[in-house]
Formats: C-alpha cells, structure tokens, sequence
C-alpha cells in the first residue's frame, strides 16, 4: 500500500470505512477446505471474537480459541450459542490454552506478531500424527512480485468491498479483532523457515496483504517431505 499516492490512499481508507469487510475473514472458507470433513480437538490460536472457531465448530469435537485480548474473548463468548462445543481462554499463544495435542490448528493473521521459527515448532509440537496446522498470515512486501500483487488487491479490494455492502444503508459490522501491526518479514524468510521446522509446508502468496501456509503431521515420525511454494 506504500507504493500509493498519499491523496490516493486516503480515498481508498475512506472507501474501505464506507464499505467495511474482513480480509481474515474472507479466507475463511479457504481453510475450512483444507481440512477433513470431521474431526476432533481444535486449537485457533488469536481466535478473536470467535467467528472462525463457531465454523469449525461444526465440524469438530471440541474447538478451543485462545487469545491475549481480555474483552475480544469475552466478546467471543457473547456471540457463540449456548452449547456449542467451543471454549475460549485468555491466554499467550506460545505457551497457552488448554494442554494435550490437536487434530487441527488455525492461526489466522496472528503469526507475524510471534517469534517466527518457536511458534511454528511450538504448532509442530502440538498437533497429533496426521494433523494439520493452517496458517493465514502477513509478510513485508519485498520483491517486486509481492509489490505487484500488492497493487492488484487494491482495487480487488474495492470490488469485494461494494459488493459486500451493495444496497445497505448501514455499513455491515466486521469482526472484532486486535490491532494488526505491520509485519516485518518477507515471505521468502518465511518460505525458508518453514522449510527448516516443517518440512513438507505449502505456502502461497495472496491477494489482499496475505499469505497461507498448509502443513500435515506426517503418521509417522519417519516420514518427511520438502517445503515447496504454490
């Protein structure tokens, strides 16, 4: 968004708080793809006000969302219905939440404020054989590719975002989440990264500021793979 006229970029800022829309949000239903269509124990981490934790949910034995914001979890638990199996705790996302391992775990633009290589063995080290870890995250715009794919969400932004909202006088809410800061590595330190701690990962650049990383706890310990882009 740097590489934007100033005058160019308020017009774009006053645009986006007429016609609101979550970019975290929007891969949800990516995500939900990427995982079995049953399972049991689920851990999103920065869970937020709960929008993705109430979807798996439907899918999952028990869900728990953690995440260091006090009143974004106790919003949370206001907007997830009475007996849905979902549980939400205030806690760190390296060394918080309830104990034991997981079959599936979400971590949706939240890895950019963590210290890169210790969350993803942390995640590594927390899901089960065959579980799956997925990853919506921000990387710092470095090459020329990631400028140019910057530039095309842009107005790809402002599409989603009229039709979003088209024919509502009141702009729809979006989900509460905490202040996103800007990230500060590449998605080629990341890509080299993952492929040291978890071999195997998928990771793909994005639309609209973002990257996504897929990776599966291999059976059995012996079983490897190699971190490829796409």
């Amino acid at each position: 968004m740097t590489l934007l006229p100033n005058r160019l970029l308020q017009a774009l800022h006053r645009f986006n708080a007429e016609h609101p829309w979550d970019h975290n949000a929007y891969y949800h239903p990516w995500l939900l793809r990427q995982l079995p269509l049953r399972f049991d124990r689920v851990l999103d981490v920065g869970c937020g006000s709960g929008d993705l934790a109430r979807l798996l949910a439907a899918r999952a034995s028990e869900v728990h969302g953690i995440d260091a914001d006090p009143e974004i979890v106790e919003r949370a638990r206001e907007l997830t219905p009475a007996g849905a199996p979902v549980t939400y705790t205030v806690a760190d996302a390296l060394d918080g939440g309830p104990g034991g391992s997981y079959d599936v775990i979400t971590c949706v633009a939240v890895l950019h404020h963590l210290p890169l290589s210790q969350a993803l063995a942390r995640f590594r080290g927390r899901l089960r054989p065959g579980g799956t870890l997925v990853v919506v995250g921000l990387a710092r715009t470095e090459t020329l590719g990631d400028r140019l794919l910057a530039l095309v969400s842009v107005p790809a932004n402002v599409v989603v975002g009229w039709v979003r909202n088209r024919g509502r006088r009141v702009p729809r809410p979006f989900s509460m989440t905490a202040v996103t800061r800007p990230a500060e590595t590449a998605f080629g330190d990341i890509l080299r990264e993952a492929s040291r701690v978890l071999p195997g990962a998928r990771l793909r650049r994005r639309l609209f500021w973002r990257y996504t990383l897929v990776w599966r706890q291999p059976s059995c310990a012996s079983e490897d793979g190699r971190t490829e882009e796409g």
